[in-house]
């Protein structure tokens, strides 16, 4: 067996241990169209590794489909699997294709805005110097826990109303829904002897959706019964698509959504962007000596470089072909977003970590219609943080090795010790 022929991005142990890299570049030279098995549990799928391949799929809904669940690998259709992000509580709008999802996309779009986004810096300077503030009296933390998650737990669920003694179980939710493959969280739902299947897997995230989707549901009947309030989940209440209200199931979906995009991926930026640092100390000191003026790069680097979300995942809606190769209707095809972010026809010496570089056209938060629609805020977010951080702490090191989250859909760290001066 080839090389090329034993990678397998079902086997999560890769991105467990940070070896993803090795595999994609591998691929992007030899089967940057690459077909990959399934098993008794999962389909097979396509894996896109090419940046121009995976800018094609996203610039052609009607062609690759959403419709059928945006995360894999080569996921039963939803119907069969209660986990899907579609399934219960409504279609979300990631899971949506044109025209319905601009149209569902243009409730919030006020939220989002630049000049949202520049009205609440303010209070996410607050917020990150609050954080920071908090350890001041010790020497070592957890950086992860007690620092990058909190600052956009709170941005997203302050601007959606979420009463803040409320947070800690939106964060514990998000980990349970988001990181349901990984046996930590498993642990939370399921006995031991029942963990680390794929219906482990399964029940683990349905049980965070279920929880999720009842508190919101809670939340709207509070909202209709005592009047509505200055947030998103109000402004959803109130929201009409083509003359017509956003019925619960949709709403519904919306507010899983969002508390969900709004935190995770933006604290996994955070932490994998202070451990890119710290592991090129040259480029950190070239930023500390210099936050105003490499500030605003180093934030798309860390982006370039992280790629919070490992895959985005689209379904042929006819028969069609990819440099060459033929894609059947109804396959999955999956866009490996740190792949394209490292390919080496658009970017120059891509496995340097630099933070002046520019021109940086990343994918990390999508293409065309699906491009994120809290970019915004996430950029902001962790350039305020990084300026707080380093002004409070600028020696701040690495204390241990991160725990990396068990999945091949989120990028992401569990935990990270850090030492504070």
């Amino acid at each position: 067996m080839t090389l090329i022929q034993q990678i397998n991005f079902l086997d999560l142990d890769i991105f467990e241990r940070g070896e993803a890299h090795e595999a994609f570049r591998l691929l992007r030279r030899e089967s940057p169209v690459h077909w990959n098995e399934g098993n008794d549990e999962l389909k097979g799928f396509w894996s896109l590794l090419k940046y121009s391949d995976i800018l094609y799929v996203s610039s052609h809904p009607m062609l690759f489909s959403s419709a059928k669940g945006i995360s894999g690998p080569g996921l039963r259709d939803p119907e069969n699997n209660p986990n899907a992000i579609n399934q219960p509580g409504g279609i979300s709008i990631i899971t949506m294709d044109p025209p319905r999802h601009v149209k569902m996309r243009r409730l919030v779009n006020k939220g989002f805005t630049p000049r949202a986004v520049n009205a609440m810096e303010p209070r996410i300077r607050e917020i990150a110097r609050t954080l920071v503030d908090r350890v001041a009296d010790r020497t070592e933390c957890d950086f992860v826990l007690e620092i990058a998650s909190q600052l956009p737990l709170a941005v997203i669920c302050g601007l959606m109303g979420i009463p803040q003694p409320d947070w800690p179980l939106m964060f514990e939710l998000t980990n349970q829904v988001l990181g349901a493959a990984d046996p930590e969280y498993q642990a939370a739902v399921m006995p031991a002897d029942q963990r680390g299947t794929v219906t482990a897997s399964t029940r683990t995230g349905l049980d965070g959706r279920l929880k999720m989707t009842a508190y919101f549901a809670e939340m709207l009947k509070e909202r209709r019964a005592n009047g509505l309030q200055d947030d998103l989940v109000s402004v959803l209440l109130e929201s009409e698509v083509d003359g017509e209200r956003l019925d619960e199931h949709d709403i519904l979906a919306f507010c899983f959504l969002l508390v969900l995009a709004g935190n995770e991926t933006t604290r996994n930026a955070i932490s994998g962007g202070l451990l890119a640092l710290c592991e090129h100390p040259a480029e950190r000191a070239r930023l500390q000596a210099d936050m105003p003026g490499l500030i605003d790069s180093a934030v798309d680097e860390i982006l370039r470089w992280t790629s919070p979300l490992h895959h985005m995942s689209r379904r042929a809606t006819e028969d069609t072909a990819i440099r060459g190769q033929e894609i059947r209707k109804g396959d999955a095809v999956l866009m490996w977003y740190p792949s394209a972010n490292r390919d080496e026809e658009v970017f120059p010496d891509p496995y340097r970590f630099d933070v002046s570089r520019s021109p940086n056209d990343h994918l990390a938060f999508g293409h065309h219609e699906h491009f994120c629609l809290g970019a915004g805020f996430a950029k902001k977010e962790i350039r305020v943080m990084f300026e707080e951080l380093f002004a409070r702490y600028p020696n701040i090191q690495l204390a241990g090795q991160p725990a990396r989250l068990r999945s091949n859909f989120i990028n992401g760290i569990k935990r990270m010790p850090v030492r504070l001066r």
